[in-house]
Parts: C-alpha cells; sequence; structure tokens
C-alpha cells in the first residue's frame, strides 16, 4: 500500500481494488429462466413498436427467457402525477424484477418518442440503496416509416448508459415498418427480421454472462469512497 501511495498519492488506497477475475469465477451461477422487461413507444392501435416488441418476446420466450411487456397506457407524464400512481408502480416493479431490458421506439422527427423516454424518466436512477437499472443488460430497436436510420437507437443507447446498463452491440432498426408486417400482426420472414433474432439472442447470451456478475461489474472505486465518507460522516453526528 506504501508503494501505491508513492505512485498515485491522488488515490486513496482504502478503497482501491485491483480487478481480479477469481471474483467473476466464485460467482453462484442463477438456474431460473432469464427475466427481460419489454417497453416501447407509440400507443397508436396498430403500433409498430409494439408488434416488433411482441415478435421479440415470442424469440426470447423460445430462448428461454421469461419476458413480461409494459403497456403505457395510462402512464401518466414525469412530474405530472405522484410516484405512487398505479402505472408508475407497475413501471418501477417490472424494472426490478427484470435481469435485462428490451427498448423499442418508433423514429419521430429524428428522434425517439416521448412515450419511451416518458417510461425511462420514471424509473430512478437511485431508490433507496437501490439502483434500479444499474448493471441489467439493454437491448434497442426502432422502427421507422421511410428509409432506415438509426437516430432513435443511438438516442437509446445514450440514455442506456446514463441508467447504467450494459447496453449489448448489436440493434436493429426496421424501415418502411408498415411493409414488414402481415395483416395477422406478425412480422414478415426477412434480413429485418433475422437481426431481431440475431439481437434478442445476443441480449440473452450477454444477460446469461453478466446477471450473476453485474454487481461486480458496476462496483465503483468512487461509491466505494463516497459510501465509506456518508458513513463516516452519520457515526461522526451521532457520537457528537
Amino acid at each position: 500500500m506504501s508503494d501505491l501511495q508513492t505512485t498515485l498519492p491522488q488515490l486513496d488506497a482504502t478503497h482501491f481494488q485491483s480487478p481480479d477475475a477469481a471474483a467473476l469465477r466464485h460467482a453462484t451461477p442463477s438456474i431460473h429462466a432469464p427475466r427481460i422487461a419489454l417497453l416501447y413507444g407509440s400507443l397508436r392501435p396498430r403500433s409498430f413498436s409494439r408488434l416488433l416488441t411482441e415478435e421479440a418476446a415470442r424469440l426470447l420466450q423460445a430462448m428461454g427467457a421469461e419476458t413480461r411487456i409494459f403497456n403505457p397506457t395510462g402512464l401518466p407524464l414525469p412530474d405530472d402525477a405522484p410516484d405512487t400512481h398505479p402505472k408508475v408502480q407497475e413501471l418501477r416493479e417490472l424494472v426490478l424484477w427484470s435481469e435485462g431490458m428490451v427498448w423499442t421506439s418508433p423514429e419521430r422527427h429524428g428522434a425517439m418518442t416521448g412515450i419511451l423516454k416518458s417510461q425511462v424518466d420514471w424509473i430512478p436512477l437511485s431508490s433507496g440503496a437501490v439502483r434500479p437499472t444499474q448493471g441489467k443488460t439493454l437491448a434497442v430497436m426502432q422502427v421507422s416509416g421511410g428509409s432506415q436510420s438509426f437516430n432513435a437507437v443511438n438516442q437509446m443507447r445514450v440514455l442506456g448508459r446514463w441508467m447504467r446498463m450494459l447496453t449489448i452491440p448489436n440493434q436493429s432498426s426496421v424501415a418502411k415498418a408498415f411493409m414488414e408486417f402481415g395483416d395477422d400482426d406478425r412480422m414478415k420472414p426477412s434480413s429485418y427480421y433475422e437481426r431481431v433474432v440475431d439481437v434478442m439472442e445476443e441480449l440473452v447470451k450477454f444477460t446469461l454472462l453478466t446477471r450473476d456478475v453485474s454487481p461486480y461489474l458496476v462496483d465503483r472505486y468512487s461509491e466505494r469512497k463516497e459510501s465509506a465518507e456518508k458513513l463516516a460522516k452519520r457515526v461522526n453526528q451521532r457520537s457528537i
């Protein structure tokens, strides 16, 4: 420790930890099905983001995952209702239940929809000692009415990083979505469909790989130091 203090004097050596692969190997593997929550970003009667979400859920179930889709109908705007609102509680309970998530949004005016963003805005970064989304996996998808673009998925990636999620590398962008679903509301065979299969497969793999070690993966020096300082402050206040 003395050598560390000499070479890195600005570091608090008490809370410094060198990453150790043994901590990953010793994690107890879960045996239950991966739990995936799915959000979509449109309230239209025939919402293509919802249809794509339902298709993703079918694929996830075929891959052995347990899925739950959140219906945003009735969810109030952020700050327009107390967080005790039933739909807010339903959403937050779903996030706590999940080990991974899928966010699917239409691209509207070159961006994700406010409906998708409002759902994420209702999810707190921290609730007491619990961080509801931290360390959980995330897959992002979008549907477009015109040519293919990636504005919505790119925005959702930024949002996922802000929510401290492990966003997988693969993603799906379905162009001219109205042409990709049949009258039965099922997605037609296409390269777009195959990409959705790839994304869901990757999401399940990443969830299986990380769900038992996510507390270790997102454990941070700065937060360990901050927690210790807060604890010391509380102890000092009690002793006065």
